[in-house]
């Protein structure tokens, strides 16, 4: 496998499965390599290697398997189709104020402008909109509207005459719901794989791929899903659609062909949408690969941070190639055979290796290849010394077409006519205050306000339609229209209450001091109003008590008051489930005099086979110390189980994360209140035992009382 697929910290996660008792703390690890200091420091490198040297044997297949057929790398370089053109100039035009550094660059929104340049490179199909229909018919112009698409057709009907299987690899599923539907067009029978196909379904269709005598031609797979861990060594012929950030994620894709097992040579056919933001990508990923190649085979750490794509770099990116697009309209789609446009690539590819076996470790990281090669380069001028992007050179987008039916003969006649007279206008309906419902006006204000509605619509006709879903559908129109024919205006005095009113609702009150009011409700109960008082921002406690008692006297006239009843009697059941537990914590712990030595669990049956007596006494008695509701309260647990003597060599409970450690005191907690009601069951039944046996005692002592007093009179009689 990759055990260092993006960063030291995952290779600490390895250890500490390997060795929790050595490596129980990532922050140390982290500290003893920090990779910001660690380029240039041989000694702590030779120390990385010495740590790893125990645990870590490395095998590539070169050295593994000598008699394995060679790989070739060819990249095809191709044009765009008139609709793909079409397609890339409309993505620049709309943010051609980031194409010319006029907007604001954030760096979510130049991502979003690179994925969807390579989803045009890829097919213009992928927006919607794209394909001619409907009808939708799966015919020609499928694979003549792509560039790609077109040398796919070329390459795939020469690899079926020459007799190789073929892995068709692509970073988009949707893309390869195209290629599904080219597949049956052409007749090739084929796989599928991608993130959503089942276990079982990934499995056969391997299988069926890998059977002797397959007639599968082609197997599809998204680069991510189909790109670890599966044999496919029966194809001969890897072809990258579109390709990875990370030059390690088609490094992998290449290998389901290229493995051991493997008896033809592999040649792998990476598909590139010349002067387009494709060829940016690509030629970023060989320069990745290519440092990798020099610094950590070298047994040297990468700095990540030189990694990261910035946004200047994208932005070039974005920019490259955009004037060539603007340049035309017309496809750059030729009739060229297969052959030559595979010499071609040949060509290129043995040009961009021989510059790179040339660069030396600072151009790469600086991630330039050569001068005329520059990221930073654009249009012969050298970018990479200017400090603002605003300097660049302005990209002048194509000139708007005219309009072949713009009608100016019918503009003048328009405009000469003789004007009719004026319709008058169309009373203005009544500007509605913008009230909502949890500043709650008095009610007195919305029959005002529907008042001076239903006039409205009497002055413009209104007639209220019929709504067939009502059982008494006529009733109720005619009920509704009577109201609007009987309506009158306001008066001056009903408008000036309406203006009065407007007033008395909690108008500094908005949604988000509403929404703040109804959370602290949920977190701390109704009840707690001086709580509440404290989590409404801006709001003293005079303002939120006297907004609290108005709530709950009027909090039926809300639209959503279920939902919002609901959400504060969850939190209310939340909290008296925390006092629950810890009174049932209180009484548990206080029937010991030492808990940490002498408290015992019931489990029953539920005892558990991970964790000791020992670890759940610790875990019950450490959690009622610190606080059962406190926050945060089990990353503490957690540092303390750490930190306990008792548990230096237990590995099993120091390495709980505070979510399993939860779970655990969960799991106590429910055995601990089984225990308490059955002992207050028990002490209910002997009290109510005891309470009927002390009604007969006392009646036997009072005749015994009586008897004994009897026997005194009489001997007091016979004397």
């Amino acid at each position: 496998g990759t055990p260092l697929q993006n960063n030291l910290h995952e290779l600490w996660a390895l250890l500490n499965f390997l060795l929790p008792d050595v490596f129980n703390s990532a922050e140390d690890f982290d500290s003893w390599f920090d990779t910001k200091n660690c380029l240039g420091d041989q000694k702590l490198v030779e120390r990385l290697h010495a740590v790893l040297k125990p645990f870590l044997l490395r095998r590539i297949k070169a050295e593994v398997e000598k008699s394995l057929p060679p790989k070739k790398e060819v990249k095809i370089y191709l044009g765009l189709s008139k609709m793909q053109r079409e397609w890339y100039t409309k993505i620049l035009m709309k943010d051609i104020d980031i194409l010319n550094s006029a907007g604001k660059m954030d760096k979510m929104r130049l991502l979003n402008i690179l994925m969807q340049l390579r989803k045009c490179c890829n097919h213009p199909y992928l927006f919607d909109g794209a394909e001619p229909g409907p009808p939708y018919t799966t015919d020609t112009h499928l694979v003549t509207n792509s560039g790609k698409m077109v040398a796919l057709d070329k390459l795939l009907s020469k690899l079926k005459e020459q007799g190789s299987r073929v892995l068709v690899f692509s970073q988009m599923t949707r893309l390869l719901d195209i290629l599904e539907d080219y597949c049956m067009w052409r007749g090739y029978e084929y796989c599928r794989l991608d993130g959503q196909t089942p276990h079982e379904e990934r499995e056969e269709a391997i299988d069926t791929f890998n059977a002797p005598n397959s007639r599968k031609f082609v197997f599809m797979l998204s680069t991510r899903a189909g790109g670890l861990g599966i044999n496919l060594a029966t194809a001969d012929v890897v072809i990258l659609y579109d390709s990875d950030w990370n030059p390690q994620v088609d490094l992998q894709a290449m290998d389901r062909a290229h493995r051991i097992g493997q008896k033809k040579a592999v040649r792998v056919f990476r598909l590139i949408t010349d002067n387009t933001v494709e060829e940016r990508i690509v030629e970023r990923a060989e320069i990745k690969l290519r440092l990798d190649s020099i610094v950590i085979q070298q047994g040297r750490l990468i700095d990540q941070q030189s990694n990261k794509l910035a946004k200047d770099e994208m932005l070039q990116m974005i920019r490259h190639g955009a004037t060539h697009v603007f340049a035309s309209k017309d496809s750059e789609l030729t009739d060229e055979d297969i052959t030559t446009i595979l010499e071609r690539g040949e060509k290129k590819t043995a040009e961009m290796n021989e510059r790179l076996q040339k660069m030396g470790e600072s151009s790469l990281r600086n991630f330039t290849m050569e001068t005329e090669m520059s990221l930073y380069n654009f249009e012969g001028e050298d970018y990479r010394g200017k400090q603002k992007l605003s300097m660049m050179e302005w990209i002048e987008p194509p000139k708007r077409e005219r309009k072949a039916n713009y009608a100016v003969d019918a503009y003048f006649r328009e405009a000469l006519r003789v004007s009719e007279p004026k319709i008058p206008k169309a009373p203005r309906p009544p500007k509605q205050p913008n009230i909502q419902d949890f500043q709650f006006f008095p009610p007195r204000l919305f029959e005002l306000l529907e008042k001076e509605i239903l006039y409205y619509r009497k002055t413009i006709g209104y007639k209220v339609p019929r709504n067939p879903d009502l059982p008494n559908a006529a009733q109720v129109q005619k009920e509704e229209q009577r109201k609007i024919d009987e309506s009158a205006p306001l008066s001056a005095e009903e408008a000036e209450e309406k203006e009065r009113l407007l007033t008395q609702g909690f108008t500094n009150w908005n949604k988000r001091d509403f929404n703040q009011f109804i959370k602290a409700n949920e977190k701390y109960g109704r009840d707690d109003i001086d709580d509440i008082a404290r989590e409404v921002e801006g709001k003293s406690p005079e303002e939120v008590i006297e907004y609290s008692a108005v709530f709950w006297e009027r909090c039926n006239e809300l639209q959503d008051i279920e939902r919002i009843m609901a959400q504060i009697e969850r939190g209310e059941a939340r909290i008296q489930r925390r006092i629950s537990i810890k009174k049932a914590l209180d009484v548990k712990i206080a029937r010991y005099k030492a808990p940490f030595h002498q408290l015992r669990i019931q489990y029953g049956t539920n005892k558990g086979k991970n964790y000791t007596e020992e670890e759940d006494r610790f875990l019950i008695c450490m959690l009622h110390k610190m606080g059962f509701d406190k926050e945060n309260v089990y990353e503490e647990l957690r540092q303390c189980v750490r930190n306990a003597p008792q548990f230096r060599f237990d590995w099993f409970i120091k390495s709980r994360t505070a979510m399993e450690l939860q779970r655990r005191c969960n799991t106590l907690i429910s055995l601990i209140e089984k225990e308490n009601m059955e002992i207050e069951e028990k002490e209910k039944a002997e009290k109510k035992k005891r309470g009927i046996k002390t009604p007969v005692s006392q009646k036997r002592k009072a005749e015994a009382a009586t008897e004994n007093s009897g026997k005194k009179d009489a001997k007091k009689a016979k004397t």
